[in-house]
């Protein structure tokens, strides 16, 4: 039989947390980009956007819930990266913008912060 110690479990499962969520980020981003490529008017900007935007809900439901571990601070800051995502993908789906290279590229950097 296999004895960890609390901490080891508590590591690894954040460890496969911060994954899921680099991989659910990865699999927006690369919905965001097709949908540049398509245009904003595309099947592929309607389904980048339905993503995007329920992640991001997810993700900033998450991190404001007092449980959350993460620093205040960095959980403010999250939630407000979030929520400025959600309203460019709002934006574009309204017709107010027609780039997702700004969400592309901040997602792209949240993503890759999990990895550190």
């Amino acid at each position: 039989m296999y004895q960890f110690s609390y901490a080891e479990v508590a590591q690894e499962s954040g460890a496969t947390a911060r994954d899921r969520e680099r991989q659910a980020l990865g699999h927006a981003i690369s919905l965001l980009e097709r949908a540049e490529e398509a245009g904003p008017r595309s099947r592929e900007a309607v389904e980048a956007i339905y993503v995007t935007r329920n992640l991001w809900s997810i993700l900033v439901e998450d991190l404001a819930n007092s449980d959350n571990a993460l620093p205040d601070e960095l959980r403010a800051n999250l939630i407000s990266i979030g929520l400025w995502i959600m309203k460019e993908a709002e934006a574009v789906r309204l017709g107010k913008s027609g780039s997702f290279q700004g969400m592309i590229e901040v997602t792209t950097m949240i993503r890759d912060g999990l990895a550190a």
